[in-house]
């Protein structure tokens, strides 16, 4: 008999109408295409317009699909995660928000900010309430409006976010198929170099806050980029080693889309050639907690059931992850 084990069961996504595109960005800030796609390997971005709308209803969006697609009451649904950075507001959680907008009137709602490793922190922790026995169905969101809290005169930020959402149902696999294992890991020294000077506890806002630009995203590109290279490639690595798991038993990679020479160097480190990595960089740019749900709703008609994939990101805290997951279905796509 094969375990019990915790799977993906369908996968929704959303991404605004409006694309931001290299050119544009030309004729506001000092920069240029390639200068850019050098640089990151983003072409395009999407950015979510319209006044009161928020990472709510970009990851409400994805959700409905999800009920769509697999025909489920939205009262079925046990408990939803927001993994986001962009909330709707400081309080309630942005998945409080999203679950009445999708009438998941029987689901307990929380939020996880892990910066660009959310969507991994919180599917491990969907995947936990559901091998506790206590729940069924489950809803994780990864969603960022990033766009709500960049500087748009500051070249080097600007040009890397975009706004997106992806989200995924978990339920119980009897077929040994799921989230198999995953390697988390944080490190809260690294928060000098990527965070938001203030907003929060520390730093409330005031009139001089806000006219110093500190309720922007505030990164130095090339301490984090140092860490991040060798953060998701080391353990990703180190995941497919503790499963005993070679370049040639993997499908696909799916990276976080923060950085092309990342990606490649992840790649490189698993010994994976780039036509298994999952790569959309160059059209959505850095949704940050979105970014894997995205590529996995971008790819999942080329999934197939039994497909090991190895899910990997890092992000501001730091945070940084891999999990290993055996694909449970053959892809329908959208």
């Amino acid at each position: 008999m094969q375990r019990t084990s915790v799977a993906i069961t369908a996968v929704g996504g959303y991404v605004p109408d409006f694309v931001l595109t290299n050119k544009m960005l030309e004729e506001m800030v000092d920069t240029t295409d390639e200068w850019i796609v050098t640089r990151t390997g983003i072409r395009e971005r999407r950015i979510l317009k319209g006044e009161g709308l928020g990472s709510s209803d970009m990851g409400a969006e994805a959700v409905k699909e999800i009920l769509r697609k697999r025909n489920i009451d939205p009262a079925e649904i046990d408990c939803v995660i927001c993994a986001t950075v962009t909330p709707d507001m400081v309080f309630p959680a942005t998945a409080n928000i999203i679950a009445d907008k999708t009438g998941m009137v029987n689901a307990f709602s929380f939020d996880v900010g892990a910066a660009c490793s959310g969507f991994l922190f919180a599917l491990t922790t969907g995947t936990s309430l559901i091998e506790s026995g206590r729940y069924r169905k489950v809803i994780v969101v990864g969603v960022d409006k990033m766009s709500a809290i960049l500087d748009f005169s500051d070249r080097t930020t600007c040009v890397i976010f975009g706004d997106g959402a992806g989200a995924v149902l978990l339920e119980k696999n009897e077929e040994g198929f799921g989230i198999m294992d995953s390697l988390l890991k944080t490190d809260g020294s690294g928060r000098k170099h990527l965070h938001m000077k203030a907003g929060g506890s520390v730093k409330p806002a005031t009139i001089e806050t806000v006219m110093s630009k500190e309720h922007f995203l505030y990164q130095e590109g090339q301490a984090v980029f140092k860490f991040a290279v060798k953060g998701m490639a080391d353990i990703s690595y180190e995941l497919m080693q503790r499963n005993n798991l070679t370049a040639e038993d993997i499908a696909w990679l799916v990276p976080h889309q923060a950085n092309l020479r990342i990606i490649d160097a992840t790649a490189n480190r698993m010994g994976l050639p780039m036509e298994k990595v999952m790569i959309n960089i160059q059209k959505y740019g850095n949704t940050t907690a979105g970014t894997i749900p995205l590529c996995l709703w971008e790819w999942e008609k080329q999934l197939k059931k039994g497909d090991n994939v190895i899910l990997a990101a890092f992000g501001g805290g730091f945070t940084w992850g891999a999990t290993w997951v055996k694909w449970a279905y053959d892809g329908t796509g959208r």
